[in-house]
């Protein structure tokens, strides 16, 4: 009976060595907020995602050029890669020129033949 608690204590400890802990820069975005950023900088849209089921994020539709460039997307997987573990996708973007815009990027399924997102998430953005 003793070795119980000691089993639980070592299970709890590596549950907790594992849990990784997401930085500040990559809280995942609210849609329901407007992202804002002044001309020049660079701002981020961060989605849970699962790279591992072959799912991803990408644009649906065409951004503002005007407004808004995308400079890259990557996949950050959270703790040790290992298949069916979810990460975030990182959409960084570059502010143009003032105004406003709205970025929508779709959930999209693996496949190899076009196909509609089964999820989509649109952001209003105002640039200053």
């Amino acid at each position: 009976m003793k070795k119980l608690p000691v089993i639980l204590m070592i299970v709890s400890v590596i549950l907790t060595a594992c849990r990784s802990k997401v930085p500040a820069d990559l809280q995942i975005s609210d849609p329901a907020k407007n992202l804002e950023a002044a001309v020049g900088n660079e701002f981020k849209i961060v989605l849970e995602s699962n790279a591992s089921t072959g799912y991803h994020w990408g644009l649906v539709g065409d951004l503002d050029s005007t407004i808004v460039q995308l400079v890259s997307n990557e996949y950050k997987a959270i703790g040790p890669a290992v298949p069916g573990k979810g990460g975030e996708e990182v959409w960084t973007f570059k502010a143009l020129s003032a105004g406003q815009t709205k970025i929508t990027l779709g959930y999209y399924p693996p496949s190899n033949q076009p196909t509609d997102p089964q999820q989509t998430v649109t952001f209003a953005v105002v640039i200053k």
